[in-house]
C-alpha cells in the first residue's frame, strides 16, 4: 500500500484495531466500536534512517516506549471507514512532512546599518532615563 509518495509499506504491516469512541453521540457512540486505532512499527517503513529520525521527531507524540512504535487514533467520525481513513492520512502527513530535509541555516552577521541603529537607540535610551533621573532629583 502507498502510503506517502515512493513510500510503499506491506498491508499487513499496518495494524487496526476498533474501540468505543467516547464523547457525545447517543446510541451510535454506546453500540458501535468506531475509533480506529493504527499501530505501525518504524522498523516496517522502507525510509532511510534519516528520514526514520525525523519522524522520531515530528511524531513524538504517537511513538511508544524504546520500540518505536506508531500509534494513531483518530475517533471524530460516525463510522469506523472513516477513521480509518482519517488515521492513514495523518499517517501519510506524517511521512511526508518527514521526507521533506529541512533547510539549512545559514549564519548571516547584521549589516552595519543594524549595527549603528542598535547603537544610537540604546544611547537615546539612556539619555532618556538619564533626563527622568535628573527630572527627580530637582523635586
Amino acid at each position: 500500500m502507498e502510503i506517502a509518495p515512493g513510500v510503499r509499506v506491506p498491508e499487513a504491516a499496518l495494524r487496526f484495531s476498533f474501540a468505543a469512541a467516547s464523547g457525545p453521540g447517543g446510541q451510535n457512540v454506546n453500540k458501535r466500536a468506531t475509533k480506529a486505532i493504527l499501530r505501525l512499527a518504524l522498523s516496517d517503513i522502507p525510509v532511510s534512517e534519516r528520514v526514520r529520525t525525523r519522524i522520531r521527531r515530528l511524531g513524538r507524540g504517537w511513538l511508544t516506549g524504546e520500540d518505536g512504535e506508531l500509534l494513531i487514533m483518530a475517533d471524530e467520525h460516525r463510522s469506523q471507514r472513516r477513521n480509518k481513513d482519517a488515521c492513514l492520512e495523518r499517517l501519510r502527513e506524517l511521512l511526508i512532512r518527514a521526507l521533506v530535509p529541512p533547510k539549512p541555516r545559514i549564519a548571516t552577521r547584521p549589516g552595519r546599518g543594524a549595527i549603528e541603529r542598535r547603537l544610537r537607540e540604546s544611547r537615546e535610551r539612556s539619555q532618556r532615563k538619564n533626563r527622568r533621573r535628573e527630572d527627580l532629583d530637582e523635586n
